[in-house]
């Protein structure tokens, strides 16, 4: 059976990331020799009430045809993003409608929020000892009020297993992409990209987004060093090779380089080595130690930490969990 997707249209949603869902889950598809690509989700928009219209918070309204029952077929909620939560935002408290709604959720559905979305599964209690993240905005006073969540303001989505979050408004696509890609590997959230026309994965975190009190006036980036190590993950890469591509001071390139990305250089290596290596598993028959050598992490032990760190299992369990899946389509 298709996995069964339930949205949660509250009052006050924006339609912008309450459409990301139905965007990205719609387009994920099982290839098919004929060309009839099977979907891999069902999507449904459920309100805590009965079938009918939703306040958004734009000039219109929406009309929902499935009530909260919805919530009891479903394999993933997602929550998105209001600007009418109340009592849930003023003093982290759900509704008498929005914890009837709760009620029909299932024990083990993946709950998922967009944006302040995740006020919502806060006042819930499903984020209790979590890390999560939300609009930068709204960092502190999400902190503030739940002071039992790990509140990360800085990265674009944070996935801790059965409850993901992300970040405002488009990371809401960066956390969808990354659940495709979670779900059905790599190749199947990059076509689900391109037919969206977004990048697959962005660099960094949500950090390069903030508004700087005093922006520091500037001509150089970090792009073409950025490119330049991008076409030889497979080799040694150091801090003052990076900085030397754009004629600054290795502190000077650092600090840029968070700047624009969200995260330092090496972190940033690390991720687009993960990556690399997530291709190789999938698409080829190459060995473990290759892999590490082709993907940059040397060996085959650290790139077992490495994908261990980022995606939770071995690289072994990715290759056979992924390789299967394409297998059998």
């Amino acid at each position: 059976m298709r996995h069964r997707v339930a949205v949660l249209a509250l009052d006050g949603v924006i339609p912008f990331e309450l459409g990301i869902p139905q965007r990205i889950f719609g387009r994920a598809r099982r290839p098919d020799p004929t060309g009839d690509d099977e979907p891999l989700y069902d999507i449904v928009t459920c309100s805590v009430r009965p079938p009918g219209p939703v306040r958004t918070d734009a000039d219109f309204d929406i009309v929902v045809e499935h009530g909260p029952e919805a919530l009891a077929a479903a394999d993933t909620v997602v929550v998105p993003a209001s600007y009418e939560l109340g009592p849930v935002y003023d003093e982290g408290r759900l509704t008498d409608e929005l914890a009837a709604a709760f009620a029909f959720i299932r024990p083990g559905t993946r709950m998922v929020a967009i944006c302040t979305g995740g006020y919502a599964l806060a006042a819930g209690g499903y984020l209790d000892g979590r890390p999560a993240t939300t609009h930068w905005a709204s960092a502190d006073h999400f902190q503030r009020l739940f002071p039992q969540v790990r509140v990360d303001p800085d990265v674009l989505f944070i996935d801790d297993g059965d409850v993901l979050t992300s970040a405002g408004v488009a990371a809401g696509i960066d956390l969808c992409l990354h659940i495709v890609r979670r779900d059905h590997g790599t190749a199947v959230a990059n076509d689900v990209a391109r037919r969206t026309v977004v990048p697959p994965h962005r660099d960094g975190g949500q950090a390069q987004y903030i508004q700087r009190p005093v922006p520091e006036p500037r001509s150089a980036t970090t792009t073409g060093a950025r490119a330049w190590a991008l076409g030889r993950l497979e080799q040694p890469i150091l801090l003052r090779d990076l900085a030397q591509r754009e004629s600054m001071s290795v502190r000077t390139f650092t600090r840029r380089f968070r700047e624009e990305v969200g995260v330092s250089p090496g972190q940033w290596l690390t991720q687009q080595r993960v990556e690399r290596a997530r291709q190789l598993l999938e698409s080829s028959d190459l060995s473990i130690d290759q892999v590490a050598r082709d993907a940059g992490f040397g060996t085959a032990t650290s790139l077992r930490q490495h994908v261990q760190a980022a995606l939770g299992v071995s690289p072994t369990v990715y290759r056979r969990t992924f390789r299967s899946e394409v297998a059998g389509r």
